[in-house]
């Protein structure tokens, strides 16, 4: 497992925590409300219209990531930042139960006003999921990542990961997450399964539970059933 670079884990902390994107403190309530979050996404996500390939496709992915709120804001130094949880794909056993994430990207320059969006990652290979399986990695350098496809008779890139994003609004937005870092949160999964777990535990040996996960597992693995 690689390990974290300070300055980067920093920046996702400031993200995550200084732009609102989540609760700081390690209650399980707390990681509950983040994963009734990302059922509402997932939900919203699955019955839109213009979502054909991510309906059609998802049961060929490794892994889903789903950030319910991606805060985006700043002047001067601005950045995005978010919480959220992964879920991966296993072809025999269904979809595992959700080990936690942060993501956040730092920019420069002039920028003045926020947006707040939802973000879905799918990951479509192997290497994409095993390097979500580290303390962190680089979107667009550990992995390569590519805009979802959206829309009727759009095609997806090919790509570790494909990002589709939301305003709260439910329009589709252009938040750049080229760059972007995502490093994991064991504090949470600690929280949330009431012991010491590692994403791979929960993600690929299945070694944690918690059934207030279960509506979320059941939304994902009936995607591909929602009508528009």
């Amino acid at each position: 497992m690689q390990r974290s670079n300070p300055a980067t884990i920093l920046v996702l902390l400031m993200l995550a925590f200084g732009l609102g994107a989540c609760a700081s403190s390690e209650s399980k309530d707390d990681q509950q409300a983040l994963v009734e979050n990302a059922h509402a996404s997932a939900k919203r996500f699955a019955a839109d219209p213009d979502m054909t390939w991510f309906r059609d496709n998802l049961d060929d992915a490794e892994g889903i990531l789903i950030i319910p709120t991606m805060v985006k804001g700043g002047y001067i130094i601005g950045g995005s930042g978010g919480s959220g949880v992964m879920l991966a794909r296993h072809p025999d056993l269904g979809w595992s139960y959700p080990a936690f994430y942060t993501m956040g990207s730092v920019t420069l320059g002039l920028q003045i006003g926020g947006e707040v969006s939802e973000i879905v990652l799918v990951i479509m290979s192997k290497a994409g999921r095993d390097a979500m399986l580290t303390d962190e990695i680089k979107l667009g350098g550990d992995v390569s990542v590519a805009a979802g496809p959206v829309g009727a008779g759009a095609k997806a890139q090919t790509a570790d990961v494909l990002a589709f994003s939301r305003t709260k609004g439910g329009l589709y937005g252009g938040l750049n997450i080229e760059g972007a870092a995502i490093a994991t949160r064991e504090d949470w999964n600690r929280a949330y399964y009431g012991k010491d777990v590692r994403a791979v535990d929960i993600l690929i040996t299945g070694t944690a539970s918690n059934p207030g996960a279960d509506p979320l597992r059941e939304t994902v693995a009936n995607v591909n059933t929602t009508s528009d």
